[in-house]
């Protein structure tokens, strides 16, 4: 559901995953009509980013 809001409204996926100032600067970048693919393309790599470390934080927690 992450990656469809990522693709749709990519300033609303830094909100959802707890990075409000990136998600207000991809706002901007997403007011223009040219900044709407590298604002599709932060989100989609951030979102990556979150999931990665979070299944590396569930993984310490769980290695004993």
């Amino acid at each position: 559901m992450r990656f469809l809001i990522a693709l749709l409204l990519p300033w609303l996926t830094f909100f959802t995953i707890g990075r409000p100032f990136s998600g207000i600067f991809c706002l901007i970048l997403q007011l223009t009509l040219l900044g709407w693919i590298p604002a599709t393309i932060w989100a989609v790599y951030a979102l990556t980013q979150y999931e990665t470390e979070k299944k590396i934080n569930h993984a310490m927690l769980n290695r004993d």
